[in-house]
């Protein structure tokens, strides 16, 4: 997923920032809320990890503005506020979840997991095709005889086509979401990647067609490629 960390403490931030990296997604962050607006206005995020003690906008005034321009992008509000009339307040606003500083990491994966999930409700928590076993939450693709190693990309990418199954997908829609400022992707790239993952998936049922003139769909059952 493509994520924005809007977190003004530069320590908090960099280690949030690489270890969502790590784990396959492609991060964005913004230190202050009039960046934070400015970011969702000209980009598209998937989930949005909010702190709200920012300067000058803070974060209360972000989730609130979000949801009077009515955009519904899920957001996790990060806060060391852990008063029930705080997490009150932000969830009243708008917030799809709440966690009080300090908390584990792993935490933090499952909920973004949950509030993308409750975006996507066609992406359940695993996906089957055949013997092939999609668990999201393992973050693992498996059959019943073995384990299918996918990097992070190529896991991002999977993610990707099966949040948009049916629908085919350009490679400039492909880079948007899985590309950060600082780690632009090129087209080249994302057809090495969809090359690699067509071939790890082809041998258990899953096929990754290019789509002339257009991008690449995933097949499932011989649907028709539409674009979005």
């Amino acid at each position: 997923m493509r994520l924005l960390v809007v977190e003004d403490d530069a320590s908090l931030a960099d280690g949030l920032c690489r270890a969502l990296r790590q784990s396959g997604h492609a991060v964005d962050a913004v230190t202050s809320g009039e960046h934070a607006l400015f970011a969702l206005e000209h980009e598209a995020f998937d989930v949005v990890i909010l702190d709200l003690g920012l300067p000058g906008i803070d974060g209360l005034e972000v989730l609130r503005r979000l949801r009077r321009e009515d955009r519904h992008v899920p957001v996790i509000v990060l806060t060391a506020r852990d008063t029930v009339a705080d997490r009150v307040r932000g969830l009243d606003l708008g917030a799809d979840d709440y966690l009080v500083k300090p908390f584990a990491f792993e935490e933090l994966e499952a909920r973004i997991r949950v509030v993308s999930r409750r975006a996507r409700p066609a992406l359940g928590p695993s996906f089957t095709q055949g013997a092939l076993v999609i668990d999201f939450a393992a973050r693992e693709a498996r059959t019943d005889a073995e384990r299918i190693d996918l990097t992070g990309r190529e896991w991002a990418l999977l993610e990707l086509f099966l949040m948009n199954r049916g629908v085919a997908l350009s490679k400039s829609r492909i880079i948007q979401s899985l590309s950060s400022w600082d780690a632009n992707l090129t087209p080249n790239a994302i057809e090495v990647y969809v090359s690699r993952l067509r071939n790890k998936l082809e041998p258990h049922g899953l096929r990754v067609r290019t789509v002339r003139g257009f991008g690449y769909l995933l097949e499932q059952g011989g649907e028709e490629p539409h674009a979005p």
